[in-house]
């Protein structure tokens, strides 16, 4: 690919902002491209090469880029305004689709990113349980602030480390941390300690994955919190909607006591959104003393995108069905490796370099990461971006056609 466009803005950002980008996992080597325009299943970069995009901005685009029924639901709302500080009649409107989606979901709360859906729950669950410690999973990821920017540690109930400079080890002393797939470790860390507010957990791990729940982890997980009176706190950011309608818990049939959704849910615009039972929901100010506030929470445009996805997705629910079968269908057009196994789930995707599946953090940590670095490059160069790292879930979308999904197997197997 040539990028002298990319490469002319690149030398000018770096000067402006740190690493030239807007978020670390943007910062592609020696430089990122530059997206000019994106449609459907492509993105078109500013040096005019056109990439298939199996990234999909990280998950929230399940009906492709610039979907007619969001943009036409966005256009006509751009008329009546876009940011009111005051409650609108779209607040109401969304939040019972999602609690109807969720049943353990009774009110729900928006906010503006997953990061800030996920920090606001964590409070909430110390302030319904008094409790001071919170229990992640290794390598489960709850966005960007202190509490959850933990080292994924080596024994079973590891003290959190942070890991990122200006967290304080005071605060995160109180993360604690447990492998995925472990009930038995679980069950030992809330035994021991008694002090646990709620574990939070993405029920499919998602942002070194997908890694998948085996057997019956998930309801063990819901029956071990429970018997210790720990809130179960399911991260379903990428999850949500994107499994189906209800996410994660509907599909594996938990009903987990607190709930964080974004991405899809906001149709491609900023969102995040929290919600749970009405006792614990209830403690949210004003009602309650648990303080959460925002300007840009319950924003009219990210809500009548919302809608306009949802409203879609209900109205098209084989789709999902749709998006399993072409995903099923690349994996059986891929020839085994010795180096690599391949993971799905619904539309989520990923090839690992690993002879088998990984089922937690530490056996992800074994990829060939190296390998995966020039698979990634060379797919690049045949026209396919996916997320520029081992670590990171690919998806597709209802605008991939049958034919991308061919054009895809072709490229695995030339590039692997």
């Amino acid at each position: 690919m040539k990028n002298s466009k990319s490469s002319d803005l690149f030398d000018i950002a770096k000067t402006l902002m740190p690493g030239g980008v807007s978020s670390p996992v943007r910062a592609i080597k020696p430089y990122p491209f530059y997206t000019a325009h994106a449609r459907g299943s492509h993105l078109t970069t500013v040096d005019g090469a056109s990439l298939l995009d199996c990234c999909m901005a990280y998950g929230p685009l399940i009906l492709g880029h610039a979907s007619p029924q969001v943009r036409q639901a966005v256009e006509a709302q751009l008329d009546h305004g876009w940011l009111y500080g005051t409650p609108s009649p779209l607040e109401p409107e969304f939040a019972k689709m999602i609690t109807g989606d969720h049943p353990g979901m009774d009110m729900v709360r928006f906010v503006s990113s997953g990061s800030e859906a996920t920090m606001a729950a964590i409070r909430l669950a110390r302030g319904f349980t008094g409790k001071r410690d919170i229990v992640k999973i290794e390598g489960g990821f709850h966005g960007a602030h202190d509490a959850v920017l933990v080292k994924a540690g080596s024994g079973a109930t590891t003290m959190g480390v942070p890991d990122s400079a200006g967290v304080l080890a005071d605060l995160v002393k109180h993360t604690r941390q447990i492998a995925y797939n472990d009930p038995e470790a679980l069950e030992a860390l809330l035994t021991a300690h008694t002090d646990v507010a709620a574990l939070i957990i993405e029920p499919v791990l998602g942002n070194i994955g997908p890694v998948l729940p085996e057997n019956n982890y998930l309801r063990d997980v819901r029956k071990i919190t429970k018997a210790h009176d720990v809130l179960l706190i399911f991260d379903e950011v990428i999850t949500g909607y994107r499994l189906g309608i209800g996410g994660a818990q509907v599909m594996y049939g938990i009903r987990p006591d607190l709930t964080t959704l974004g991405k899809i849910v906001g149709g491609g615009l900023p969102i995040g959104a929290f919600g749970g039972r009405q006792e614990i929901m209830q403690l949210i100010a004003p009602q309650g003393p648990v303080y959460q506030a925002g300007t840009f929470s319950g924003n009219p445009l990210s809500l009548t995108a919302g809608i306009a996805t949802l409203r879609y997705l209900h109205a098209h629910r084989t789709l999902y069905n749709d998006l399993a079968e072409q995903t099923r269908a690349l994996e059986e057009s891929l020839i085994p490796q010795e180096n690599g196994s391949f993971v799905r789930l619904g539309s989520m995707f990923k090839y690992f370099f690993r002879n088998k599946p990984p089922k937690n953090y530490r056996e992800v940590k074994e990829c060939d990461t190296g390998a995966f670095g020039r698979f990634w490059k060379r797919m690049l160069d045949c026209g396919i971006f996916l997320p520029p790292s081992q670590f990171e879930t690919n998806f597709i979308s209802s605008a991939h056609s049958d034919q991308d999904l061919t054009t895809l197997s072709q490229a695995y197997t030339q590039c692997r």
